[in-house]
């Protein structure tokens, strides 16, 4: 390649990476999430944006996949073996619930839409899961970490996150289009890895994270990430899908060395994933928005209300009355890493044209919309009590 196109790519490239950082610091001046910016950055400046940008597509490409991976590892980082065996005989039927309410809402939304079943089954999946990116990040600035409903979302979210690591994989596959036997063959493959690799997980993680434990930071950054990349292209030769197969390292590596992991990613975690965003939006011709825009806010909203139930119901379940009902159920409201990936796989698929652009559209309003609702509930529940009394 000549000298004068890298340096073009230099410049642009620096310039994305100044003007994400500038979104970062209005997403954190005004306690929002940044992924909703990083979209619209994405928007604005991919095809048909306001001043498209001629990146070198191989290398975003493979940076928003790096982004990805780093993402979902980070996010097994917080569940170790123990936790995920409480919270799923804990909150089992909580997340059966959540399950059925709000993947069957985006599955008839697909059926409404004229869509194929695949399609369906996606929009599904993407309605169904929330962002446990986001909502951790919005119960500690909430100061909800030690309320008395936290433990009943975490266990909703666990529940989530490893039906993903089921559902991405049968998704890979299906999207594949092979022949019965084929398919089927894959998706147990598939199926099997993720029991193996969850076993180990809970049976042996303080034996892994032993042997990966080191004390000096070069060697344990080198090697966790090349376990992580390793383990990601595997996944992704069977057919598992390689976010989720970095996920399942998360699983598998237990304290001290995820602590050490975490302090020495998360700077990493943190650009790769904003260039997966960004990456995302870049793929979304702008001007496609318009026609998608209601139906995706009737569902937005729609899901609003069923995540509030799911929430509210689980709560009442273990007993827990009032205020914290509600608290559990809008801050399972936003949606985030989980859909964008699921929508990825739709667009790189070519399978619905309408589909990447609905759920970029969806997802950036309930990014906005969930952390908004959390921060409103309190003093409007309190109003409501005041004028009950009054």
């Amino acid at each position: 390649m000549p000298l004068v196109d890298i340096s073009w790519s230099f410049i642009e490239l620096g310039a994305a990476i100044m003007g994400l950082a500038i979104l970062a610091r209005l997403a954190h001046r005004f306690s929002l999430p940044p992924i909703p910016l990083y979209l619209l950055a994405g928007l604005a400046f991919g095809k048909g944006g306001l001043l498209p940008l001629h990146f070198t597509e191989d290398f975003v490409h493979l940076g928003a996949e790096i982004g990805i991976i780093l993402l979902l590892f980070m996010l097994g980082l917080e569940y170790t073996g123990e936790e995920l065996g409480t919270n799923l005989r804990s909150g089992f039927w909580n997340g059966v619930v959540d399950l059925g309410l709000n993947f069957l809402l985006g599955f008839a939304a697909g059926l409404l839409l004229g869509w194929s079943l695949l399609a369906c089954w996606l929009l599904g999946g993407i309605t169904y899961v929330s962002s446990s990116g986001l909502i951790a990040r919005l119960l500690a600035d909430m100061n909800w970490l030690n309320n008395r409903e936290t433990p009943i979302i975490i266990s909703i979210l666990v529940f989530e996150d490893l039906a993903m690591a089921v559902f991405l994989p049968v998704t890979s596959v299906l999207l594949l289009g092979e022949e019965l036997i084929t398919g089927a063959m894959s998706i147990l493959i598939a199926v099997i890895m993720v029991g193996a690799v969850l076993f180990i997980a809970i049976r042996f993680g303080k034996a892994v994270s032993r042997v990966v434990y080191h004390g000096s930071d070069e060697v344990t950054l080198l090697t966790v990430l090349g376990i992580i990349l390793l383990v990601a292209g595997i996944a992704q030769r069977f057919q598992v899908s390689a976010a989720v197969g970095s996920f399942l390292v998360g699983i598998a590596i237990s304290e001290p060395i995820a602590e050490h992991a975490r302090r020495l990613l998360s700077p990493l975690r943190d650009l790769f994933a904003a260039i997966f965003f960004l990456f995302f939006g870049l793929q979304i011709d702008p001007s496609t928005l318009p026609p998608v825009l209601l139906g995706a806010a009737g569902l937005a909203i729609a899901t609003i209300f069923s995540k509030i139930a799911t929430g509210w119901w689980a709560a009442r379940r273990s007993g827990i009355d009032g205020l914290a009902r509600f608290r559990a159920g809008v801050s399972l409201v936003a949606h985030g890493e989980f859909s964008i990936v699921i929508a990825g796989l739709a667009v790189t698929a070519g399978l619905e044209p309408q589909l990447g652009t609905f759920s970029a559209a969806y997802v950036l309003l309930l990014a906005v919309l969930g952390p908004v609702l959390a921060r409103i509930t309190e003093p409007l529940y309190l109003k409501a009590q005041r004028s009950m009394t009054s």
